[in-house]
């Protein structure tokens, strides 16, 4: 007896066996019981999730006359023949093949027939999307007013490309990735009837590797079995399908976060030699440090799609490099990735980034550098330069006095009056504005300070482009008019002079010396009463 592949062997035949979508199933299952059959299905999702299969079951399922539960029987002649792909009533059509506007019209005039021996004729029609925008077109009319013994199951992976108008006439059903337990469980499941011995860690590398596609696990385990036999061992598993080993990658990690870069350049020596492709690498070790960011702040299993174990070795490194530090981490590999789709040198691309990262611990946080700016802003404004060196041991340490600035008391001014402000109470404000809008704050600090009257705070402009810009816009003059009514407890409104220009200084006549004017000169301005202004 000729071998069949696994794919074949385990292809679901009823829709209990199909994984992962019971919200398609368990809707087509009420649907075929009550006979509320819809002429157009939609089946979209990722590869290898069951939409071609599911698609086959309901041809079966409504062609058989000895249904069970909804379910094909699997044993009558219309079962045997969908299943062998003999039926004459049900086509399976590529549509990357068959996508012109000729092969839709032969289809056309084909639906037109009574189904030789089923209830209908079923058209299923994979990676709809490739047909062509003519194609498409003509299978409308079709698709709007179908006879009533025709079905058509359209199944993509990328919906988005078939047209609206299509889309409308039919209904839609999303298939979702499966999770990588129920994977594993699935493959523990087929191992066990066809007596393989593998560990539950090997079954979690293959469905990791599968990416949520059934289709690809087995696929995949019917790959390593003809590697390595009956009994599989992991380090096989990892050879022959090239995947990145998961102590690697936590090693990296470690390395990376202990700040050890000569082990960086060991790790990336060692990847290079066992042949493994460094941008998988760089791909795992973004999965990773993303898994370890999820472990600190939502450590669910199920979103890590992790064993117990891993999760809590994922728990116990991310405490230790903090989720400051991951955020850093994570944002530079995202960054970076574009470096390598274009680079030819991915080994030094990838010793770079990791060198990097090793010396993050040596780097201001970002809230570090905005504590020693505030810290520069108050020296400036005690009039001390900023000092970024401690003091020598043993050399007294001299503090200065500290000025404390507090909120002037503003008394209402009289109807006629006016009372002057002090340079207390813009500075109050200024400290006020600062913790509310640091943008704000930055475009006062340069205004100049004039006076309080009784319904106005007035102050010069400072002659900068980017002041004159943001006082020129009313909402940023509101919601400083808004602060001003905070602050002072009462409605005031902001007044804006602009800057003087200042005068221009004439500048000096050049002075003649007598000395140096000819004797002749001389005669002629005293005939005439003249000024010699230069020669």
């Amino acid at each position: 007896m000729a071998y069949e592949i696994f794919a074949r062997k385990w292809r679901p035949q009823v829709f209990q066996d199909v994984l992962g979508q019971e919200h398609v199933t368990r809707t087509l299952l009420n649907a075929i019981a009550s006979e509320r059959l819809h002429h157009a299905y939609l089946f979209s999702g990722a590869r290898g999730v069951g939409k071609t299969s599911v698609a086959r079951i309901l041809a079966r399922a409504i062609n058989c006359r000895h249904r069970e539960n909804g379910n094909p029987c699997n044993k009558c002649k219309s079962c045997m023949d969908i299943s062998n792909g003999s039926a004459m009533d049900v086509q399976e059509i590529d549509g990357a093949s068959n996508r012109g506007i000729d092969e839709i019209r032969e289809l056309r005039e084909n639906i037109r027939h009574m189904p030789s021996s089923g209830r209908y004729r079923v058209y299923i029609i994979d990676e709809v999307h490739m047909l062509t925008l003519p194609a498409f077109n003509a299978l409308l009319k079709t698709l709007e007013e179908p006879p009533p013994h025709v079905k058509f199951i359209f199944a993509t992976t990328e919906p988005h490309k078939v047209p609206i108008t299509i889309l409308s006439r039919c209904q839609r059903y999303d298939f979702k990735r499966i999770p990588q337990s129920r994977l594993v469980e699935q493959l523990e499941k087929i191992t066990a009837e066809e007596k393989i011995e593998i560990s539950r860690q090997g079954l979690a590398l293959i469905a990791r590797e599968a990416d949520g596609g059934m289709r690809d696990a087995v696929s995949l385990l019917d790959q390593v079995i003809s590697f390595s036999g009956t009994k599989i061992a992991n380090e096989n598993i990892a050879d022959i399908l090239g995947i990145i080993d998961s102590e690697l990658v936590f090693r990296a990690a470690d390395a990376i976060i202990e700040g050890r870069s000569g082990e960086c350049i060991e790790i990336v020596n060692s990847i290079y030699h066992f042949g493994y492709d460094i941008k998988e690498f760089y791909k795992a070790l973004m999965d990773h440090y993303r898994n370890l960011l999820i472990s600190l702040v939502a450590p669910d299993k199920n979103l890590l799609e992790a064993t117990e174990e891993t999760l809590k070795e994922l728990q116990a490194q991310a405490k230790r490099a903090g989720i400051e530090k991951l955020q850093q981490s994570l944002n530079i590999l995202i960054i970076k990735e574009e470096a390598f789709r274009f680079t030819s040198h991915s080994r030094l691309v990838l010793e770079t980034i990791m060198i990097k990262l090793s010396r993050l611990g040596e780097l201001l946080s970002v809230g570090d550098l905005l504590l020693r700016l505030e810290e520069m802003e108050q020296r400036i404004g005690k009039g001390a330069a900023p000092n970024f060196h401690e003091h020598k041991k043993g050399e007294p340490v001299i503090s200065e006095p500290e000025t404390v600035w507090e909120r002037e008391a503003v008394e209402p001014a009289g109807p006629a009056g006016s009372t002057s402000g002090t340079g207390a109470g813009w500075e109050g404000l200024l400290s006020y504005v600062s913790a509310s809008n640091k943008g704000m704050y930055a475009v006062l600090k340069d205004c100049r300070f004039m006076e309080i009257k009784e319904k106005t705070l007035e102050i010069e402009q400072a002659n900068l482009p980017f002041a004159k810009k943001y006082l020129a816009d009313a909402e940023n003059i509101e919601k400083l008019n808004s602060l001003l009514k905070e602050y002072f407890k009462r409605d005031i409104r902001i007044a804006i002079s602009l800057p003087q220009e200042p005068e221009k200084v004439r500048a000096p006549e050049p002075v003649v010396k007598e000395a140096d004017v000819p004797k002749s000169v001389k005669e002629v301005l005293s005939v005439f009463k003249g000024e010699l202004k230069d020669i």
